[in-house]
Order: structure tokens, then C-alpha cells, then sequence
């Protein structure tokens, strides 16, 4: 299926590149051109690249959670 309608990138594109050792999303921008353009596939291809079991570490979908501290007067 097309993920990258802009660049003309499907999905077998995406796990080519990431079985020829990428494993960012941005190195998938450099190599493919992937959400370059109007960035609608974004989520798509992060979906692509953790089924293909690269995103838990590398591309940035499962982000540390943030923890917010409430600051108190001395």
C-alpha cells in the first residue's frame, strides 16, 4: 500500500529500508522523503516501523512520560 502519497513511498518501501539497517524515523526521512511534504503519513509510517518491531526504542511513538512538579513558595 502507498504510506507516502507526496513521495510515492509504499510500505514495502519503508520495510525494505528498515531491513537495510534504518531504524530512526528520521533516517527514514533522509533515505525515503517520508512526511517531508505535507506530513499526513507521519503516524502511518511510525505504525509501519513498530510493526516491524523498530519503534518501541528508536523512533520516538512510546515517549518517556513527563511528570510535572508543583513548585511551592519558601
Amino acid at each position: 500500500m502507498i504510506v507516502c502519497v507526496c513521495k510515492s513511498v509504499s510500505d514495502r518501501k519503508i520495510r525494505a529500508a528498515i531491513a537495510d539497517g534504518v531504524d530512526t524515523f528520521d533516517e527514514l526521512q533522509f533515505e525515503l522523503g517520508v512526511a517531508m511534504c505535507c506530513g499526513k503519513c507521519q503516524e502511518t509510517v511510525r505504525d509501519v516501523m513498530a510493526q516491524s518491531g523498530v519503534c518501541a526504542s528508536h523512533c520516538g511513538v512510546q515517549a518517556a512520560p513527563v511528570t510535572f512538579y508543583e513548585r511551592q513558595a519558601a
